[in-house]
């Protein structure tokens, strides 16, 4: 069980906020964390990881990790962490940048085996694409046994099919090891697919703390999906309005009324639904 109840005074584009969170993790738990950015995620896992201090407790099990007597170095505490940038040392080989972290070869071969990197134990980083890049960060995360694996975006800058893979041996490597995980992520299909529990951020306080299916599915009533996008452009063909809207990879058109045409602007990030297959359009609050 990992208890965390922490408060630190945060400054970001909008001004002074306080992060101040109060909740448990169940051991083995896969927790995503969403919401706005600069709404204290990365904050909150550099936190729990030690690179940043903050007043309030962190107890893991029966080991202090933060109080108001005491705070437990990063050295110290049983994490591992994979970032968005990779982290690797480029002047060792993908072996060497796990044994780095502990002398097991055992280990090491195990985790390059089970993200299918045994071929590439002698590749330099410099030789590896992105997505390798992050299976050998994620193994090297791994070396420790952690008993608190922290993510922060790490899939953000591949391409959706290496995103699909990577997640697939993410989820593994978490019931492999029963690792209790925190994923930093914006993407409802990769908190939908790996989390058993999303927290929502705004202003540094839990707004939404549920399953992801309570979370992330956006319909209502009789609606069949429900995304949101931003509206590019509104183009009048005859008698009709035809609103561009961006969702994710894609552009999607919606046909509007006059009436309704005048209640959108472009820019305006808006929700798209369908009911009976029927396109709608509303405003997001």
């Amino acid at each position: 069980m990992i208890k965390i109840d922490i408060n630190k005074q945060l400054h970001g584009s909008d001004g002074s906020m306080t992060l101040d969170v109060n909740f448990s993790i169940k051991k083995g738990d896969f927790i995503a964390l969403t919401g706005l950015s600069g709404s204290g995620k990365t904050t909150l896992l550099r936190i729990l990881a030690g690179l940043e201090e903050s007043k309030g407790n962190i107890r893991v099990d029966n080991q202090v990790w933060l109080d108001d007597k005491s705070y437990l170095n990063i050295q110290k505490r049983d994490i591992g962490f994979v970032f968005q940038d990779y982290a690797l040392f480029d002047n060792m080989s993908v072996e060497q940048n796990l044994l780095y972290v502990k002398n097991d070869k055992k280990l090491a071969s195990k985790l390059l085996k089970l993200t299918e990197l045994t071929q590439l134990a002698k590749r330099m980083p410099s030789t590896l694409s992105g997505g390798q890049k992050q299976r050998v960060s994620l193994c090297r995360a791994m070396m420790n046994k952690p008993k608190l694996l922290l993510m922060d975006e790490p899939l953000s800058a591949l391409d959706p099919s290496m995103r699909l893979k990577l997640q697939n041996e993410i989820l593994c490597l978490h019931k492999e090891f029963n690792t209790t995980t925190i994923i930093v992520s914006h993407e409802p299909s990769e908190m939908y697919r790996l989390a058993n529990r999303v927290l929502v951020l705004q202003q540094g306080k839990i707004i939404q703390d549920g399953n992801p299916k309570d979370i992330l599915l956006k319909t209502s009533g009789s609606q069949k999906f429900s995304f949101e996008g931003e509206i590019l452009d509104i183009i009048k063909t005859d008698v009709i309005y035809i609103a561009i809207i961006s969702i994710s990879q894609q552009l999607v058109e919606v046909v509007l009324c006059e009436d309704e045409a005048k209640e959108y602007d472009i820019g305006e990030k808006v929700r798209v639904g369908t009911k009976a297959f029927s396109p709608t359009l509303s405003k997001c609050n």
